[in-house]
């Protein structure tokens, strides 16, 4: 029998990252994407934009997030592909139309090309609710860079 884990010492130098942000609420997602730059950093990942194991795609907002990261996930250059953003519930139900698509769009994604695609898109009723999550009590940018980190060496583990 055997037990498969990921972990978060193993192979790091050789993983590969993709980052995808939506501009949509900025606020809110330059916080997430500072706190996944400062995990996978913190891991010994070289996260500068001209380093080779983490690329950057700015998006507009969230619904965008599902199509690039099939079309990366599909180059196969990637090990994990984070997807952040930040959608905020107004008055209307566009909230909802654009919270089902981005995480349907996100897992399917995941499920067809067998690679870790994290779902970062806060989904939530105010804008205080974003922040917080995002930094001012923790921040998860941090904690979808180590679902990335523990993913990817766990899909490396069961290839073997």
């Amino acid at each position: 029998m055997a037990v498969f884990e990921g972990n978060f010492t193993q192979n790091i130098s050789s993983l590969k990252f993709a980052i995808i942000i939506g501009r949509f609420n900025d606020l809110v997602t330059d916080k997430l994407l500072s706190g996944a730059q400062d995990c996978l950093k913190r891991h010994g990942i070289n996260v500068n934009p001209e380093g080779t194991q983490v690329d950057y795609v700015w998006v507009p907002g969230s619904l965008e997030i599902p199509m690039v990261a099939r079309q990366l996930a599909l180059s196969t250059n990637y090990n994990a592909i984070i997807c952040l953003g930040a959608v905020i519930r107004g008055d209307t139900p566009h909230f909802d139309y654009v919270c089902n698509e981005a995480v349907k769009g996100i897992a399917a994604t995941s499920f067809e090309t067998g690679i870790p695609v994290i779902f970062g898109v806060l989904t939530t009723d105010t804008m205080q609710q974003a922040l917080e999550r995002a930094g001012i009590k923790s921040n998860l940018g941090w904690n979808y860079a180590m679902s990335a980190i523990e993913m990817a060496n766990l899909m490396l583990q069961i290839k073997r």
